[in-house]
């Protein structure tokens, strides 16, 4: 072979490589493009006046930068009160759905008892249901104890996807921790509750993060049963408080992108601090295995 068609064919390696790298790069570029848009033209909007929102003077960049729609967001709406209910609501839902979701794995991979496995199906199959299929019952049921446009009642309907979730997902991770733990402690003297508490949940740090922040998330970000179930602003969390912004057919952009922004913080915040945790709590069980 001569060194000239050697050559020729490093070129076209090299020339094929680099090229697949631009490829790369542009399909990257497309997607962070499509996936950060939305967030860049919701943050540019909520420092803008009215004039550069609307109509034809909208502009890519507010030239007149201003907190305006911030403070009337703070102090001249009710968002504080939006922000508070769904925090309350959302720590508490994530609190028993732990509880509940790690007593509920717990049973169903250490004890035995008749119809374990038909349950734990079950499980799946109820998080698995669309809330919308859940929520014309749980309206009418609601409507009887009382507890419409009632933060109690939002709490307990988020509990129908959120306890699913947790205990499927710490059941997958309680059967990576060895039997021979749990065995030793029960030898040992150790109740169930002592050994689950004393034994597989420090364990399952990890996992428990991972359930914590999916667990608080989905119920910060529920919408479905807020709109559905709440109709006051005392009542009212931040995804179905926002929404009453509109006044007939008129949107106050500035005023919904700015609490759009507020509202979003808790949840960026928590998983930037905790992202490595989280990652950790996603990939362990798989390392165990």
């Amino acid at each position: 072979m001569s060194p000239g068609f050697i050559h020729m064919e490093v070129i076209e390696r090299r020339f094929k490589s680099k090229g697949a790298a631009v490829i790369t790069y542009l399909v990257l570029a497309l997607l962070c493009s499509w996936t950060l848009g939305p967030i860049y033209w919701v943050v540019v909007t909520s420092f803008k006046e009215d004039k550069e929102i609307y109509g034809s003077e909208a502009t890519l960049l507010p030239w007149e930068f201003t907190w305006k729609n911030y403070r009337t967001i703070l102090f001249q709406k009710p968002f504080p009160n939006f922000f508070y209910n769904s925090l309350r609501i959302a720590l508490v839902t994530t609190s028993a759905s732990i509880l509940l979701g790690t007593l509920g794995a717990y049973a169903f991979i250490y004890l035995h008892f008749p119809g374990r496995q038909m349950l734990a199906r079950s499980m799946i199959v109820t998080y698995l249901i669309p809330p919308v299929l859940l929520a014309f019952p749980l309206f009418a049921l609601f409507n009887k104890l009382d507890l419409i446009d009632n933060v109690y009642g939002l709490m307990l309907a988020h509990l129908t996807f959120t306890v699913p979730f947790c205990t499927w997902m710490l059941m997958s991770y309680f059967k990576t921790v060895p039997k021979e733990l749990h065995e030793a402690a029960l030898v040992d003297g150790c109740t169930h509750l002592g050994t689950l508490f004393r034994i597989i949940f420090p364990l399952s740090g990890p996992a428990i993060a991972v359930v914590t922040l999916f667990s608080f998330t989905l119920s910060w970000n529920e919408f479905l049963y807020a709109i559905l179930f709440t109709q006051n602003k005392w009542s009212q969390t931040i995804t179905s408080g926002l929404s009453s912004l509109m006044v007939e057919d008129i949107f106050f952009w500035g005023q919904m992108m700015a609490g759009s922004v507020l509202a979003s913080l808790p949840t960026v915040l928590i998983y930037f601090l905790f992202q490595r945790l989280m990652i950790k709590g996603l990939v362990v069980g798989a390392v165990k295995a």
